[in-house]
């Protein structure tokens, strides 16, 4: 049985898109294993507090990975 977690920050994404991340997962999880594991394929999302992540000994927020968004596009 896959079970995936996914970390995001807390509010970084609305009821349709955790929706729509869930049902992509499954569906990539189960292309690449059996499809037969769609109904026992577990995807759980994590929220984390903004603050409460860390990249090279530095806390981020959820404002400074958008920052970062908009840097590199």
């Amino acid at each position: 049985m896959p079970f995936i977690q996914v970390k995001v920050f807390e509010g970084e994404l609305n009821q349709e898109q955790s929706k729509n991340l869930i049902s992509k997962i499954t569906n990539a999880v189960t292309e690449v294993t059996n499809k037969k594991l769609r109904d026992m394929t577990w995807v759980v999302i994590d929220e984390i507090k903004s603050g409460h992540w860390g990249v090279g000994g530095n806390a981020l927020g959820l404002d400074d990975v958008k920052k970062l968004i908009e840097t590199n596009q």
